[in-house]
């Protein structure tokens, strides 16, 4: 068997998404997802310019060997373009590979460790009262976890709170942020919904790498008398020593690495123990080959997994995603926000959600097959997104 095309397909179902798609000699098709949303055709280069010239006439049956080819091979390694076209490839091997043992791709990566994958969902609204109704609408729809987002009095935009899909513009949207009043506030955001809701809702929050580690640490221990079920992104990791101090400061569980693209970025993070859970996607991170060994490394220190599920991971991504919950011992909880109808149209899928719980379905391969032709209807759209500024105008972390 050999691989004779790689092709490209960029479409915009309500938000932009690149797909690798490759073909063998004997008709197998496999998909990737290869997604980097506000640079997505930065992707769309690295793969039709630099990567897809080199997979024709290989063996689709190598995976370490084209993944290590791609990585080692091209010198200049790691960043978010290179592993989400390397990434792409990866699991568009994987595809074909368990379409061509006639098995959902779990079944290769160990088989089943659970019978469904724990999701939860994301909540939010300017106020108080908006989240609350928010909250109400992600527990009739199922979920038995949620995220929790919400306004900041005095704030006009803030990350997490938006009404629909406002990334899809000429410039970035600006976002503005006091960190102060975040942190008077959202403790009191946390005691409002454990007095509606209960101490059993397991309740996850996203700091979206705004605080310093001495802020981040006061908000774990503001946190911690409502027992919250992590809080994410609570400092920028690229000086992993700073979780040492937040790690010291709090017991609230700590949850990173949604921006990470290799495990040299959680090696101090992980040994340590300085994280509960680990947040990568496998768009993001190189494919489903080098996240399958990150999750192994962090199950020997006893950290769980949590993988990265965004809007615009498509579902070629977030299926890949599931079948490795479904087959790794470590998993954790997934993120799953969920995609537009069109989206659900555009990449036909076997994955079903039901219960607050995810399964990646017993369809051969990831189980996602893509309708090209509804997929070229809807056309790149230049897309950005958000930037974030504080009050005195200077820009800070989104």
């Amino acid at each position: 068997m050999k691989i004779v095309e790689a092709k490209v397909v960029v479409t915009s179902p309500g938000r932009n998404f690149v797909t690798l798609k490759l073909t063998t000699d004997d008709g197998l098709t496999g998909l990737g997802d290869a997604t980097l949303n506000g640079r997505e055709l930065a992707v769309v280069s690295y793969l039709e310019d630099h990567v897809a010239p080199l997979l024709t006439g290989l063996d689709p049956h190598r995976i370490e060997d084209t993944w290590q080819y791609l990585y080692r091979g091209a010198y200049w390694r790691r960043g978010p373009v290179t592993m989400a076209a390397v990434a792409a490839v990866d699991t568009a091997l994987w595809d074909i590979k368990a379409k061509a043992a006639g098995m959902p791709l779990y079944q290769l990566l160990g088989g089943a460790s659970r019978d469904r994958i724990r999701a939860y969902g994301h909540a939010n609204g300017a106020t108080v009262p908006e989240l609350m109704d928010s909250v109400r609408a992600r527990l009739e729809e199922g979920y038995q976890a949620v995220r929790i987002q919400t306004g900041i009095p005095g704030l006009k935009a803030v990350y997490g709170v938006h009404a629909g899909v406002a990334h899809q513009q000429q410039r970035p949207l600006v976002e503005d942020w006091d960190t102060e009043a975040y942190l008077r506030h959202l403790p009191t955001v946390f005691e409002a919904v454990r007095e509606e809701f209960g101490p059993e809702l397991p309740l996850l929050h996203d700091a979206h790498h705004r605080l310093t580690p001495t802020q981040a640490a006061r908000l774990g221990r503001d946190l911690e008398p409502y027992r919250p079920f992590w809080l994410e992104d609570c400092t920028p990791a690229e000086n992993q020593e700073a979780f040492r101090q937040v790690r010291a400061a709090t017991t609230t569980p700590l949850a990173v690495g949604e921006v990470f693209n290799s495990v040299h970025d959680y090696q101090t993070l992980i040994t340590e123990r300085l994280i509960d859970y680990v947040r990568s996607a496998v768009t993001h991170f190189g494919g489903i080959t080098p996240l399958k060994k990150l999750f192994d490394f962090a199950a020997l220190y006893q950290i769980r997994t949590a993988t990265h599920g965004p809007e615009d991971i498509s579902p070629v991504g977030l299926a890949a995603a599931l079948h490795l919950d479904l087959a790794v011992h470590n998993f954790g909880i997934q993120e799953y926000s969920g995609h537009t109808t069109l989206t659900g149209e555009v990449f036909r899928h076997a994955y079903t959600f039901a219960d607050g719980h995810l399964h990646p379905g017993e369809q051969p391969g990831l189980g996602v097959e893509l309708d090209e032709a509804l997929a070229a209807r809807h056309p790149y759209e230049q897309a950005y997104l958000p930037v974030n500024r504080l009050q005195d105008g200077s820009l800070h972390d989104w």
